[in-house]
């Protein structure tokens, strides 16, 4: 049946325990290299520019997508603000069932960051003892998080000079900083595999050099050039824990993210979010078009500000609605109660990723909720070639993502009339959030 709904598992571009794992703004960041329409240089390196964050090691343990992800947080806010980020509480205290041992992958970092769970400060969740504290707040508001496109060595450049590192990933062998490898020539400090073995190791890119002499790895490569990634090995590794990567490395940049909208956290006022794990996995209807909503039930009076869910994949377009003074599920169902939809904003995502949308107000004045009224945000999303464009939360049996879908009402729709309750039908919530200003 054409309006169908289909549930597809994300197809992670690395497995799920690898140790670590793994889709622009416009105008130049304040504090940020401006990027030009010009050509890129040949030469770059943070480590010059004082965008690089401190070198850390993660010992035994297989946390190398924690350090990844908040190093590359903590230089996005270099060279204005620096950061010491805690690896233990994102590792530790994401929500999901997987020891600190067994590694973890990008999802577990958005789903962390994006509610609002951390970031917090090492010295408050001080690294490697194996605990975390409760009731720690989050020191920063991650707002977006871009998917570079895989080997768009031209973005992913464009994005260090503007964002100051990417997070990317590679196979290795090497587990620490005295292993060995026959892919690693120590005297250079370089590195480069040539396979199909998947990336099980997160890195760093905080700069490049286009003339990289090709002999020093220890592969076979067809030119010069490498990326300077920092890695989390401690000082002991590499130049002073920094490497360089080929360009011919089967894996590096094709799997990449960048945090590419940080604030303060007097931002908004409040989150209504119902996918504490973030995207699992994706729901459609077999087409690149899907509507879905989440109602929420206002704590006290507010304006809604902003609405944030993820773009699946490049070229995606979205309109946002709202309708305040929502009733049940059966007026939505068969009553037509979305129809009072007012549109809120419109635009395109270029990248993957996550995205916060600011609500600046509709023709029809401020969308202003009531305490203990109900309201829903509504998303068109159409997203070029997908057939399940919409991201969602749910348990995918394998009892490592632990998912309560009892906190959401979520609805789809193949064409923004006829509605489907997902948490009923789907078994899932949606990857749908809003955020409120106090009026």
């Amino acid at each position: 049946m054409k309006n169908r709904t289909r549930i597809a598992l994300m197809l992670l571009a690395v497995s799920i325990l690898t140790g670590c794992q793994y889709k622009s703004p416009e105008k130049p960041v304040v504090g940020k290299v401006p990027v030009t329409s010009g050509a890129l240089p040949e030469f770059y390196d943070g480590r010059n520019e004082g965008r690089v964050p401190a070198v850390k090691n993660q010992g035994n343990l297989g946390t190398c997508w924690a350090f990844a992800s908040l190093q590359a947080l903590e230089a996005s806010l270099l060279p204005g603000e620096s950061l010491d980020l805690s690896e233990d509480h994102m590792s530790i205290g994401n929500g999901f069932s997987i020891p600190q041992q067994e590694g973890g992958e990008f999802t577990m970092s958005l789903a962390y960051l994006l509610s609002w769970t951390g970031p917090v400060l090492e010295t408050q969740d001080p690294y490697g003892d194996g605990i975390s504290p409760k009731g720690l707040k989050a020191v920063k508001h991650v707002q977006e998080v871009q998917m570079i496109p895989g080997k768009d060595y031209e973005k992913i450049k464009q994005a260090v000079l503007r964002y100051g590192g990417v997070q990317s990933s590679l196979y290795t062998s090497m587990t620490d900083e005295n292993s060995r490898s026959a892919s690693y020539n120590e005297e250079a400090y370089a590195y480069c595999y040539i396979g199909s073995k998947p990336p099980n190791h997160d890195s760093v890119i905080i700069g490049w050099d286009d003339n990289y002499p090709k002999e020093n790895f220890q592969a076979e490569v067809n030119g010069d050039g490498a990326f300077v990634c920092l890695n989390s090995w401690g000082k002991g590794f590499g130049d002073q824990g920094y490497y360089y990567v080929s360009y011919y490395d089967s894996n590096i940049g094709m799997n990449n993210l960048v945090y590419s909208l940080t604030e303060d956290v007097d931002n908004y006022s409040r989150i209504y979010q119902s996918d504490l794990r973030g995207w699992v996995g994706q729901l459609g209807y077999g087409e690149d078009t899907i509507w879905f909503s989440n109602v929420y039930e206002a704590n006290r009076d507010e304006v809604l500000s902003a609405v944030g869910f993820y773009a699946t994949d490049s070229n995606t377009t979205y309109e946002i609605y709202g309708v305040e003074k929502v009733n049940g599920e059966a007026d939505i169902v068969t009553g037509g109660d979305f129809d009072r939809k007012v549109l809120l904003a419109k635009g395109s995502f270029g990248n993957a990723g996550y995205y916060t949308v600011p609500i600046t107000g509709s023709v029809e004045g401020e969308q202003k909720l009531y305490k203990g009224e109900r309201f829903a945000v509504i998303v068109k999303i159409t997203t070029l070639d997908a057939v399940h464009p919409a991201a969602i939360e749910y348990d995918a049996g394998d009892g490592r993502t632990l998912v309560d879908i009892s906190d959401g009402e979520g609805y789809i729709s193949p064409d923004g009339k006829s509605w489907e309750r997902v948490e009923k039908k789907q078994d899932c919530n949606l990857c749908l959030k809003a955020y409120t200003t106090d009026r």
